[in-house]
């Protein structure tokens, strides 16, 4: 498809400029004033008082992810819709395989289930378990194009590891040029914790967070970073939530040792005050790690500003109240995640850029680029120039919509940001050069 852009104003996270833009074959072909293209073109877009971005990358999501409570609520079908009418066109989902399943294979059967994707995907690959194999394991998926690996400190019956198979990945993969992606929370404390609270009848969601207080957070990442210092292998902390975490990656960052940092938007826009009330609505909120301190959320955004975070990714994994329902007696039981994949670059521009928190900019950069860069698609994606792939958003800075579940487009019948109010929103969504979303409506069938 030939698709020309004109009179739009081009934000990358480098700089902001006015220019017309031609996509032609899957790609950007040219970005100059007032173009003139010789050959036909199937669409010419006004995007006269738009901003043109890269496609939004979400390098966080659990799509169809299995769970005692059944199957999260979006599978690559339903997620990715969202996705793309939320401005992202590209996905980061995870390769976790059953126990003494070989990374490899299980990566394979993760792209069978992926086939489904109305958008790009890609894949992070969280090893279970440390055998005899999985030095090997790691190099052929980084032979395959896979360069980065989860870990898990916490869930330690069932995915997470212990701290020597954590360093073991860490020696492989820094020493093979991947990164190791780390949830960081002290597993055995929280175990503890859980149990207390139990013994002592307290299982209602509004125990969830004071079962994961932020020091066990925080002292997991300060752990991470100096496994992954004597390991020589560079990090990647997933949804920091809080500012004894940051305190501990920009000293990190100061040293010189490569440690990146993601947060999410349910960590700056919501607030442990989400855990008060009924069930139907406080389960909705349980989430790992659990909303922090409005005083967290200050220096989340703080952070972001000083480059300290790099990404926003959204740890996408939602599911319906029934299966909430199944911790209604034991907030232990209730499956962890929420949705929020659709959302997430409407939440950042209306509480980032527009509250000049963030420049715009900067919401590129960390909404698109960074993950593009930190994770191996870089300049393809997280760019406009030409020759990059020709995934694009033109937003409408002056839309106003009120966020509802009945009004999103995940598969959920949940919405942690029920009610809340956002500003701008893509009105056209460019993906590998089709149109997909047009006037904010889905409109590919591919």
């Amino acid at each position: 498809m030939n698709i020309l852009i004109q009179n739009g104003t081009i934000v990358t996270s480098k700089r902001s400029f006015n220019s017309d833009i031609y996509l032609s074959n899957g790609k950007i072909n040219q970005i100059r004033n007032s173009l003139s293209i010789n050959e036909e073109i199937d669409k010419t877009i006004d995007a006269s008082g738009k901003l043109i971005f890269p496609g939004g990358i979400d390098p966080h999501v659990h799509m169809h992810l299995p769970t005692p409570a059944g199957f999260s609520a979006d599978d690559f079908e339903s997620g990715s819709k969202a996705a793309l009418i939320g401005g992202t066109t590209t996905l980061i989902d995870f390769v976790t395989p059953q126990k003494g399943q070989s990374l490899i294979d299980a990566l394979i059967d993760r792209k069978a289930e992926a086939n489904k994707s109305f958008c790009d995907y890609s894949f992070h690959v969280s090893p279970v378990e440390w055998t005899n194999t999985t030095e090997r394991e790691i190099k052929d998926c980084i032979e395959s194009g896979i360069s980065s690996f989860k870990v898990y400190m916490a869930y330690k019956d069932s995915i997470g590891l212990n701290n020597d198979a954590i360093l073991k990945v860490m020696h492989v993969v820094g020493k093979n040029g991947g990164i190791v992606m780390l949830h960081c929370e002290l597993g055995d404390e929280i175990d503890d914790l859980r149990n207390e609270l139990a013994q002592n009848g307290k299982l209602s969601p509004e125990f969830h967070p004071i079962s994961r207080p932020d020091y066990i957070e925080a002292e997991a990442v300060k752990l991470a970073i100096e496994m992954a210092k004597t390991a020589n292998c560079p990090i990647y902390i997933v949804h920091t939530s809080c500012a004894k975490s940051i305190e501990y990656i920009k000293e990190a960052q100061e040293n010189g040792q490569i440690v990146y940092s993601e947060t999410c938007p349910q960590y700056l826009i919501l607030d442990d005050s989400k855990y008060k009330g009924e069930f139907k609505e406080t389960s909705k909120y349980v989430m790992s790690p659990p909303l922090r301190k409005k005083h967290d959320q200050n220096i989340l955004w703080e952070s972001i500003n000083k480059g300290v975070i790099k990404t926003i990714g959204t740890d996408h994994c939602s599911f319906n109240l029934k299966q909430k329902n199944r911790g209604i007696n034991d907030f232990r039981m209730i499956p962890n995640g929420a949705g929020g994949t659709e959302h997430r670059m409407t939440l950042l521009f209306t509480y980032g850029v527009l509250q000049n928190r963030i420049t715009y900019n900067q919401f590129v950069d960390v909404t698109s680029t960074q993950a593009a860069k930190i994770f191996g698609l870089y300049p393809q994606k997280g760019e406009i120039a030409i020759d990059s792939d020709a995934d694009l958003v033109i937003w409408n800075p002056k839309t106003h919509n009120t966020i509802s579940v009945e009004n999103h487009h995940q598969n959920c019948n949940l919405e942690i940001y029920e009610g809340i109010k956002t500003i701008g929103s893509p009105e056209f969504v460019i993906s590998d050069g089709e149109i997909v979303v047009e006037n904010g409506k889905l409109i590919s069938n591919r």
